[in-house]
């Protein structure tokens, strides 16, 4: 399914996604497009707290919205995020360690990981090589 995956069209909708992150006491603001299996695309941002630990990041809002939609399998997700807003200021942003977890849950050791700092630049990886010994529902049914 990687072949057939438009990353152009993913890493735009995470661009877009960006535009609502809420991040006041960072800065740093982060989108992600997460495409479903049925080939539905979910898009998520950060959401700051003051209190910080309430803080959602990107890929978790995408997720949370799939699966309140009943969405439980994923093929990739395209990640972007910086401190400013220019493209210029685009980081190469990969998911932090819960989200990581999270993802593996639905998406397995073969989801498509896409950190882009624009549609050509991007650097990819499965969530396997980012989490190489990750603990998913096969370890606990």
């Amino acid at each position: 399914m990687n072949d057939t995956i438009d990353r152009a069209a993913l890493i735009r909708a995470a661009f877009a996604a960006r535009e609502h992150a809420y991040a006041p006491y960072s800065g740093f603001k982060v989108g992600a497009a997460l495409l479903a299996k049925n080939g539905t695309v979910y898009t998520g941002c950060n959401i700051e707290c003051a209190t910080f630990s309430p803080t959602n990041c990107a890929e978790r809002t995408a997720l949370f919205k799939a699966v309140s939609e009943g969405v439980h399998e994923f093929a990739a997700v395209a990640i972007v995020g910086a401190k400013a807003h220019g493209p210029d200021d685009t980081l190469v942003t990969s998911p932090c360690g819960v989200c990581r977890q999270m993802l593996y849950e639905f998406g397995g050791k073969d989801l498509l990981v896409i950190m882009a700092k624009s549609e050509t630049d991007f650097r990819e990886m499965t969530l396997g090589e980012l989490l190489p010994l990750g603990f998913g529902p096969e370890k606990v049914l």
